[in-house]
């Protein structure tokens, strides 16, 4: 930031006139010095070039002698300068900042180089209530202390065995059919909220991508989304449902999702709002995200491969669609399991007729009685 500050030089020994002497003040975070001259004259600009190159070798360096060399600060501050940090997705980043920034408010006087394991493990134990955010701030910690590795301020990372908390497999609630009926009835087609619902079941994707959609996105029965936490391109065909849903919206805006001031939402925004909606229909266990895992999960009962669900909902790698279609290939084997038992209970209820016949039943007037040689018995008959 550019400030003026004028100062005044007294002249004459009784304080009869006054010069006044102008100078502009350069100011950007902790570093500031003063640039002499006419403003925007070729000599001014000359001299706040040199303060903009003079703060960007300086400005970081200052920051961390302030705070204090080997402290959490400095360490944290050090960090979002980073390649491991620059390189996340940007909402990435965010997240990533406000757990940090967090932990600097209890923390960032303490040098990092008296952290133990236990100080760590007690900092996560203290979050028991919340395991989710205890492991992210576990993942958190563990990055930000191979970077203090890497600066030297520590050998060896006291988070690297620090446990995470065990979470349930099933993470959020995945809607079913009821659960999409119940929300249907209370949020009629043309609602808002049915469109939000149409949007995230029929396509598939995050809260994030969902609330930036709209018409410029459509090309035929295309559908074009760039995922904003992965950066990957998909098309996905557009289910006769969504295009209903959407046929009648407005053209003259960017999204088709807008707030009460008819502005975009932001996803955290949107996911909120959601929530209350999905109160409102008496579903409180339900989220948007559920209804990705839905999509996903219909698509696997539908009897779509892995790699066709990843080409509509964007998973990377198959371990990660494997819970839906296992979860559907064992309900289906189950299904075919139970037929086959039961075909073959029918099978053996049915009369059958017997599998041989003797001899004698076959042929009444020949004897079966044999003798140890193979000759028949001899009868005896009665004298002539």
């Amino acid at each position: 930031m550019v400030g003026q500050n004028v100062v005044l030089f007294k002249r004459g020994s009784r304080g009869s006139s006054f010069l006044a002497k102008r100078r502009v003040r350069f100011r950007k975070g902790y570093y500031s010095t003063y640039i002499s001259g006419v403003p925007y004259s070729e000599a001014f600009m000359r001299q706040y070039h040199v303060a903009l190159d003079g703060n960007s070798h300086q400005l970081e360096s200052i920051k961390e002698e302030r705070i204090g060399h080997g402290t959490i600060n400095a360490v944290i501050i050090n960090f979002y300068r980073s390649t491991d940090f620059l390189k996340l997705k940007a909402s990435t980043r965010k997240v990533r900042k406000n757990m940090l920034e967090k932990f600097r408010m209890a923390h960032g006087q303490k040098r990092v180089a008296l952290l133990t394991a236990a100080h760590v493990k007690a900092i996560i134990g203290d979050m028991s209530d919340r395991p989710g955010a205890a492991n992210n701030l576990l993942k958190a910690l563990r990055v930000l202390l191979r970077h203090a590795i890497d600066m030297g301020l520590i050998h060896d990372s006291p988070a690297r065995n620090v446990r995470k908390f065990s979470m349930s497999a099933e993470g959020f609630h995945s809607w079913t059919e009821s659960d999409v009926e119940a929300f249907e009835s209370r949020h009629e087609q043309g609602t808002r909220a049915h469109l939000a619902l149409s949007l995230l079941l029929h396509t598939g994707q995050r809260r994030s991508d969902v609330v930036r959609m709209g018409w410029q996105h459509i090309d035929g029965n295309m559908l074009s989304v760039t995922q904003d936490k992965t950066g990957a391109f998909l098309k996905v065909p557009m289910h006769p449902k969504l295009k209903a849903a959407i046929s009648n919206m407005h053209r003259t805006k960017l999204t088709f999702l807008l707030t009460e001031a008819c502005a975009p939402f932001s996803a955290a925004g949107f996911g909120n709002w959601f929530r209350d909606r999905c109160n409102e229909a008496g579903l409180p266990h339900c989220s948007a995200h559920g209804l990705r895992k839905a999509c996903a999960t219909r698509l696997a009962n539908a009897g779509c491969t892995p790699e066709q669900i990843k080409a509509i909902t964007g998973h990377k790698t198959l371990s990660e669609v494997a819970r839906y279609t296992k979860a559907a290939d064992q309900e289906r084997n189950a299904k075919q399991a139970l037929a086959n038992l039961l075909r073959s209970e029918s099978e053996q209820t049915c009369p059958t007729p017997p599998t041989s016949w003797t001899k004698s039943e076959n042929n009444p007037t020949k004897s079966n009685n044999f003798l140890g040689d193979g000759a028949p018995e001899r009868i005896r008959t009665s004298d002539p």
